[in-house]
This record gives structure tokens, C-alpha cells and sequence, in this order.
């Protein structure tokens, strides 16, 4: 797929800004640090070759993780000024908007890459069955993804990055425990509020099963989220 020039203009800038900051270091610390002890919990005190405990809690972990990785991406703008800026670059809202999901959801890739060596360490002395643990990790994209999304739209509502924190938080925890509380509904609803879970979606990729029912729920997550934060942003200028 070829990115548009300007699309990879935003992305090499918001990229490279990531990794100018501590703060990167410190989230991709954090949270291997949590799946390291997920999966060593598992692997020595239960002595299982598997990732199912890390998978089973990773939609959590992304509510507070991607929210972070994600709140500075235009409210820091708004906050100091540089939008006015960019915004006076040859490039259009759907470029901005673009580029900066494609940084963010490179950066949370990168974060996850280490992870695979528990998958690694855990196939050379025990017996893996691979189909989960590869689903498990293009779920954890596909949600990566859909969660960025949503922080983007949280982060162009303000020039609080707290603010963008909590909100993008609210909305991820939202989707990710819906679907937890369907007891409370009526019969009749119970099939759309499970749609609606991303944790229902997730949870699906990673038994291994890769459904396009799940693909295009994730995907049109990313969509909403995106086209929200564009008209965000163009309500601005």
C-alpha cells in the first residue's frame, strides 16, 4: 500500500516525536513490565504453555496504555499552539488525522514486538498451540488500532491532555466492559450491546479464529473514531 507524501510527512513527525520524549520509553517499559509478570505467573506458578492470561486481561491494559500513548497527539497542539502551524501546511485534515493514527498505531506495535519473546521462550520448552498465541497478537493490533482511534478523537476535543487521558479512558474501558453487564439487559438487546464489546471481538481473534465479523467491527470502530476526530478538528479551524 502506498501512504499519500503528505500522510507520511505527518507520520515520520509524529514518529520520530515519540521517541524524542522519556515518556515512551516509560509506557513501553510499563507495560512489558505487566505482561512479563502475566505471563511468568502463568508459565512458573501454574507451569502452562501459554499466553491465554495475558491475552484475557491485554484489552485492560490497553485502556490505560493507549490513552497515554495517545492524549498528546493534538492536544498538545492546541495547548502550545503548533496546530496553527501545521494547519497552514499543504496538507488537509484527513492527512493530520491519518498520519498521526499510523504513528500512534506504529508506536503501539513496536510496543508489543517485545512481547513475542515470552511466545518464543514458551514454544522452546513446552508445546505452544501457535493458532491462539497468532491471533491473540492480530487481535491485539486490530484493538491497538480501534483504542487510537478512539484516544485521537478524545485528544482533539481539548488542550488537556489529562482531560484527553480520562476521556479516551472512559470510552475505551466502555467498550471493553459492555458487554460484562449484559445481565442487567433485556433479552432482547443482549445481542447488540455484545456487538457493540471489543473485548467480545477481541476475545474471539485470539482463541485463533479469525472471523470477518470481528475485522469489520474493529476496522469500523477506527472509521467512526477517525472521521470524529477529522470533523473535530475542522470544527476548530
Amino acid at each position: 500500500m502506498v501512504v499519500p507524501s503528505n500522510v507520511s510527512f505527518i507520520f515520520k513527525r509524529e514518529f520520530k516525536v515519540y521517541f524524542i520524549s522519556p515518556i515512551a520509553y516509560i509506557v513501553i517499559s510499563i507495560f512489558v513490565g505487566i505482561a512479563g509478570w502475566l505471563f511468568f505467573s502463568t508459565f512458573f506458578l501454574f507451569n502452562q504453555a501459554e499466553l491465554r492470561d495475558f491475552f484475557s486481561l491485554l484489552p485492560i491494559i490497553f485502556c490505560f496504555i493507549i490513552p497515554a500513548v495517545t492524549m498528546r497527539l493534538f492536544a498538545e497542539e492546541f495547548n502550545v499552539g503548533s496546530y496553527e502551524i501545521l494547519a497552514t501546511l499543504p496538507v488537509t485534515f484527513t492527512d493530520i488525522v491519518l498520519g498521526k493514527f499510523l504513528a500512534s498505531l506504529a508506536f503501539i506495535v513496536i510496543m508489543i514486538v517485545p512481547t513475542l519473546s515470552y511466545a518464543i521462550s514458551v514454544s522452546l520448552m513446552g508445546d505452544l498451540d501457535w493458532g491462539p498465541v497468532v491471533g491473540g497478537y492480530i487481535g491485539a493490533v486490530l484493538l491497538g488500532g480501534a483504542f487510537s482511534s478512539i484516544g485521537i478523537f478524545a485528544s482533539s476535543l481539548t488542550k488537556n491532555q489529562i482531560i484527553a487521558f480520562i476521556t479516551g479512558m472512559i470510552i475505551c474501558f466502555a467498550l471493553t466492559l459492555i458487554d460484562k453487564v449484559l445481565f442487567f439487559l433485556p433479552g432482547r438487546l443482549l445481542g447488540v450491546f455484545q456487538y457493540i464489546g471489543a473485548d467480545y471481538h477481541f476475545q474471539n481473534i485470539a482463541r485463533g479464529i479469525i472471523d470477518s465479523r470481528d475485522v469489520v467491527y474493529f476496522l469500523s470502530v477506527m472509521f467512526i473514531a477517525l472521521y470524529a476526530a477529522h470533523f473535530s478538528i475542522q470544527e476548530k479551524k
